[in-house]
């Protein structure tokens, strides 16, 4: 959400509206996706491609200073959020694509009448560190701790061979790195305002940083309103003691890396699919084979699994993004050996 400029979308100047309320009092949410309700929206006076949402100002969602973009589905449906100090705009990941990058960059600041001064990337999944030769380039600073640093290059590697010739010239062919902010937790100050970079262990990455401002949370994909899980490495415990981790900041906002903001209940949510998940395979009576592997009748088990899990969430998207850890889940809750007895 973000406040709404008349000099920006002249929305006076529609004799076919109603009287509004008063435009400050009014937030937008812009987003690359399809119109829901076409003629609701302003056509001709947003950026291209993008949609307008108003509403009264809502506590559950945040503050007026977060706005949001959200990129198309070709992009994951990903957030990138903005924090609009004094000064500029503090931008929170830099998107899947280097059109969305771009986009995100140019739409926040359209809407603000503000420069971005500093991106974030939360963690060293692509959607997060992608856009940073974009941000680069128009001379905003992109940082992240060392630890998620340290694991970009290889995962870039992995996703180029998966992605850059379904998306190119979209994709980005050489990577561009974030700087350092060191390896611990700090206080930064940027845009006129101060923000606290959490560092912060394994959950879906093997690293995060969560952006603090005010009592928001900003925790890219730990967690997703509304949308399957990034589960591909498997770590349920250690993502599960995250949201631990964050609960004990008191936070008022969430905001995730997919869906709508929040209050802290998104973050019991998410502990609470997690043990979803993992209670679904261990009534499998996981199980590897002499050499490791998962047996053969693992992948019926893992199949019966997603569908459970797709039945319990019917309204979440992405299921694809569960299904991918499932077998990293099922070795992890292979109890392990009994020592040998003498």
């Amino acid at each position: 959400p973000m406040p709404l400029r008349s000099s920006r979308f002249s929305l006076p100047s529609l004799p076919s509206l109603p009287s509004l309320p008063s435009l400050p009092s009014l937030r937008a949410l812009l987003t690359a996706a399809h119109l829901f309700w076409p003629g609701a929206v302003l056509a001709g006076r947003l950026p291209p491609g993008a949609s307008l949402t108003l509403t009264h100002p809502d506590d559950y969602f945040g503050p007026a200073q977060v706005g949001a973009y959200q990129s198309s589905t070709d992009g994951f449906s990903t957030k990138t959020y903005w924090i609009e100090g004094p000064k500029g705009l503090i931008l929170i990941d830099t998107q899947f694509l280097l059109s969305a990058a771009k986009e995100a960059v140019e739409w926040a600041e359209q809407a603000t009448g503000k420069r971005v001064v500093l991106a974030v990337v939360l963690h060293s999944n692509p959607d997060k560190f992608n856009g940073t030769a974009v941000l680069k380039k128009r001379g905003i600073r992109v940082i992240t701790s060392e630890q998620v640093r340290a694991l970009i290059p290889a995962v870039h590697e992995q996703r180029k061979r998966a992605f850059y010739d379904r998306y190119q010239p979209d994709y980005p062919a050489d990577l561009a790195l974030p700087d350092s902010f060191g390896d611990k937790t700090t206080e930064l100050d940027a845009a006129g305002t101060r923000i606290k970079l959490h560092v912060l262990g394994p959950g879906c990455s093997e690293a995060h940083v969560v952006v603090e401002w005010e009592k928001n949370l900003f925790v890219g994909d730990l967690v997703a309103n509304g949308g399957h899980l990034w589960l591909e490495l498997g770590r349920t415990e250690d993502w599960k003691r995250r949201m631990e981790d964050l609960l004990a900041l008191k936070p008022d906002h969430i905001h995730p890396g997919r869906g709508p903001s929040g209050d802290d209940r998104l973050l019991r949510q998410t502990t609470a699919y997690l043990t979803q998940v993992e209670t679904l395979l261990r009534a499998e009576r996981p199980s590897l084979s002499a050499d490791g592997s998962l047996p053969p009748s693992a992948q019926a088990s893992l199949d019966r699994v997603q569908a459970q899990i797709e039945a319990r969430y019917p309204g979440h998207r992405f299921a694809l993004f569960a299904q991918f850890g499932l077998a990293a889940i099922w070795r992890r809750l292979v109890p392990a050996p009994a020592p040998a007895t003498k």
